[in-house]
């Protein structure tokens, strides 16, 4: 069977540690137990989409290693079609070193391993998947030609999360391909080449100098700023206390691609994707933390 959303995108085993407060630069700190946890964007954004009852296959690299069989062994756990997740022998599987503050805030570096071999040939042995899906989401923690590739091949809706920031702008030519750009403030202000603190209101005029069809800017607590057909409209955030920020943007990405596919409208999808980013804040790690419907509501209750 097609699936109906179909991820090109990294997975990385991530490493976490709870600490009292995130170090600044040269200062060392004691934390709590090392837990390993199934991550990375895509693979993030994969499951979100698959509890939340979407068909979803994934595109991308693994290391022939022990964290390259966690991962594999957590995306067919959730029902995702991995036949299309590479094992690449003699590289390590992709890491992230994550680092959660008691506030709930994360500090996170990524060593890319497999992830950095994802190659335009490998999106375009999975075109078939592509050409079928109703949405394809992609992020940056891949190479910039493969992403650019899915793009070109996808057939339905093109989500691209412009995340991890990158370091500078995104060519024109693949944000053209982008029915639906989702970047936080930071990314929004490297896109559009801005110098300086972004709120909704700065969010609301430069979204629109962004070549993509529509861009839906993540807020944080704030919620999300959806700018499309030149009309700017805010969805506020449920008010809650965060427990872990990890993976909340992925999730919010899941949950975008799952309601533009039930055939919501970009503002009810957002309105839908700020619930579930809000949700996800309120349990521990990126994948554990991902809820289905039942607990979007339980957890917000």
């Amino acid at each position: 069977m097609t699936a109906e959303i179909v991820v090109v995108g990294s997975a990385n085993l991530d490493l976490l540690v709870e600490v009292d407060q995130i170090p600044a630069v040269g200062e060392t700190v004691m934390g709590g137990d090392l837990r390993r946890i199934p991550g990375g964007k895509g693979a993030n954004q994969a499951v979100a989409a698959a509890r939340l009852g979407r068909d979803v296959a994934i595109v991308g690299r693994l290391g022939a290693d022990e964290g390259g069989e966690i991962l594999r062994t957590a995306l067919d756990a959730d029902g995702i079609d991995t036949s299309r997740l590479l094992t690449t022998d003699d590289v390590p599987n992709g890491v992230a070193l994550i680092s959660v503050g008691s506030d709930g805030d994360n500090a996170i570096v990524v060593s890319p391993g497999a992830n950095a071999r994802v190659t335009p040939a490998d999106v375009e042995a999975a075109a078939a998947a592509l050409h079928g899906a109703a949405a394809t989401l992609l992020q940056l923690e891949i190479p910039l030609d493969a992403v650019t590739a899915a793009a070109h091949a996808a057939h339905g809706t093109v989500i691209l999360n412009p995340a991890p920031a990158p370091a500078e702008p995104l060519p024109a030519d693949l944000l053209a391909l982008v029915d639906v750009l989702v970047p936080n403030q930071t990314e929004l202000a490297t896109l559009a080449g801005f110098d300086g603190p972004i709120n909704a209101e700065t969010a609301a005029s430069l979204a629109p100098s962004l070549p993509s069809q529509a861009v839906v800017v993540t807020l944080g607590a704030e919620g999300a700023l959806v700018v499309e057909d030149g009309t700017a409209t805010h969805v506020p955030a449920p008010t809650i206390t965060p427990i872990d920020t990890t993976a909340a943007g992925d999730s919010f990405c899941g949950a975008l691609a799952d309601a533009l596919v039930r055939g919501e409208s970009l503002v009810d999808a957002t309105r839908w994707a700020v619930r579930v980013g809000a949700a996800t804040t309120q349990r521990p790690g990126a994948q554990p933390s991902l809820p289905t419907p039942t607990e979007v509501e339980q957890l917000l209750a």
